[in-house]
């Protein structure tokens, strides 16, 4: 007989935990990029609101303004994997999403007093506030995800992606024409990001145990099936530099991520300015028809956990098959969609628009395919694995408004557009083959709490190293019993 296992109320704090996480990805990602819509409102007052200033930017100038987030927000991953290992996940997040609300308030005082210099300026200092907060979201999730919702409440917070892209593009393009025009963009973020301030510092702990508002049956669900000791929380587990680093699974996982981010990065920083170059699209029908790829990324992500959950409990599919699966058709149907939007002028804009709603909406599958995979390599160490990847991930946002301004030298010029779709297809390409070759969701050696501690020998063989042992002193008995285990 087996009894039923009590996991506390239907709605329980672990599932709010998930739904602050999402609110906090979709309040950050709207304050990340609503910039490529600000942009065009800027150096465009025609097509918003022309009661605001107008600048002259070339598109040299508005490249380093895309890139210039990331260039601050790469400098703190690694910082913020620490500090919420040090100081809690709790502390980290508020602060960071506080400060990064701050900046969005300031953005246009600088823009006002320094041009697009400052403007770069403010959003470096966004992105080094955001930068601390994803390697604690992945640790708060590994501190609150019972194994068997693992899946289900990473991929449902991290939802909060595509809800901020669909916000980002839509809602700033109205923004932009409203009364308040593109100085109210930034206003509307900042007053998000704070008003997630409020909810989190209420709501929030660090695990379950710290929980004000936790049920005992639902405490007890999580712990128990976490495996957690009473010491657990208060345990510092060292990190194990030189297994990470020499992990081709870790490695795998990092090129996947940086190949996706390159070809999503590309669309979410140039949607607006494709759409308004080469199809010659205005202001109202661009943030409409920006923010359509990224609706369709929100309700595809929705489809792929439903699918997910359903091979999962059905065990018809281990859990690094479902990654790899799931990642490759996030992967590789966009390399096709890619190349043909490069084809493709105003006279066929209906056609292009709907090949990048596909490309961008298949896309979503690589949150359940990848971005997970840190938790499943070392639940431990969840935070300093995601420190390094979205490091590395962070620097090719940064480097592909760059290139787009190297090779894009007329918005209206079809052919240069498709160089830029080309490479970013090709890239999405090999990414996925090394992480079907390489991949796993399978927990790693090195994420054992005691693997860089000495190990005690099993307890069958002791008397026999006990008694091989008599008659010698202590240290060389010591060492006896290291070297036999």
């Amino acid at each position: 007989m087996t009894a039923e296992i009590n996991k506390g109320p239907l709605l329980g704090m672990r599932h709010v935990q998930t739904l602050l996480l999402f609110f906090n990805i979709t309040c950050l990602y709207i304050g990340r990029l609503n910039v490529g819509v600000a942009v065009v409102a800027m150096t465009n007052a025609e097509s918003t609101n022309p009661d605001f200033p107008e600048y002259d930017w070339t598109l040299t100038q508005k490249s380093y303004i895309l890139s210039s987030f990331f260039w601050g927000y790469i400098i703190t991953q690694f910082l913020g994997g620490y500090l919420c290992k040090r100081y809690g996940v709790k502390s980290v997040m508020l602060w960071g999403s506080f400060a990064s609300g701050i900046f969005s308030a300031l953005t246009p005082l600088f823009i006002g007093f320094g041009e697009w210099q400052a403007y770069c300026g403010i959003r470096v200092l966004m992105g080094f506030a955001q930068g601390l907060i994803f390697p604690c979201i992945h640790q708060h999730l590994a501190r609150w995800s019972p194994p068997a919702e693992r899946n289900r409440l990473g991929a449902l917070s991290h939802t909060g992606i595509e809800c901020g892209n669909v916000c980002a593009m839509f809602f700033s393009g109205m923004i932009a024409k409203s009364a308040i025009g593109w100085p109210g963009i930034s206003y509307v973020s900042a007053g998000l990001a704070l008003a997630w301030c409020a909810f989190w510092f209420v709501f929030a702990a660090d695990n379950a145990e710290e929980s004000r508002y936790i049920t005992q049956e639902e405490l007890h669900y999580i712990e128990s099936s976490l495996k957690h000791n009473e010491d657990y929380h208060k345990t510092v587990i060292p990190v194990p530099w030189m297994a990470i680093w020499t992990s081709a699974p870790f490695f795998a996982l990092m090129v996947a991520r940086c190949c996706e981010t390159w070809g999503l990065s590309t669309l979410q920083a140039q949607i607006p300015t494709y759409m308004n170059g080469v199809l010659d699209m205005d202001m109202k029908s661009n943030a409409f028809f920006s923010a359509l790829p990224f609706l369709a990324m929100w309700i595809m992500s929705y489809v792929y956990l439903i699918i997910a959950d359903v091979l999962l409990a059905g065990n018809r599919l281990s859990l690094t098959a479902l990654r790899k699966i799931f990642n490759s058709l996030a992967f590789w149907i966009p390399c096709a969609t890619l190349i043909g939007i490069g084809f493709l002028d105003q006279e066929q804009k209906n056609l292009a628009i709907a090949l990048m709603t596909i490309s961008v909406g298949v896309n979503s599958g690589a949150t359940i395919g990848s971005s997970l995979n840190t938790i499943d390599l070392s639940p431990n160490h969840a935070s300093i694995l995601m420190g390094i990847v979205n490091t590395a991930a962070n620097v090719v946002p940064i480097v592909t408004p760059l290139a787009v301004g190297l090779i894009v030298h007329e918005d209206k010029n079809r052919e240069e557009w498709q160089i830029v779709f080309i490479i970013a297809a090709v890239i999405f390409f090999i990414g996925n083959c090394v992480f079907l070759y390489y991949g796993t969701a399978v927990s790693q050696p090195w994420d054992a709490e005691d693997y860089l501690t000495e190990k005690v020998p099993d307890l069958a063989i002791a008397p026999a190293i006990h008694e091989a042992g008599k008659g010698i002193d202590g240290p060389s008995q010591k060492s006896m019993i290291l070297k036999f285990h």
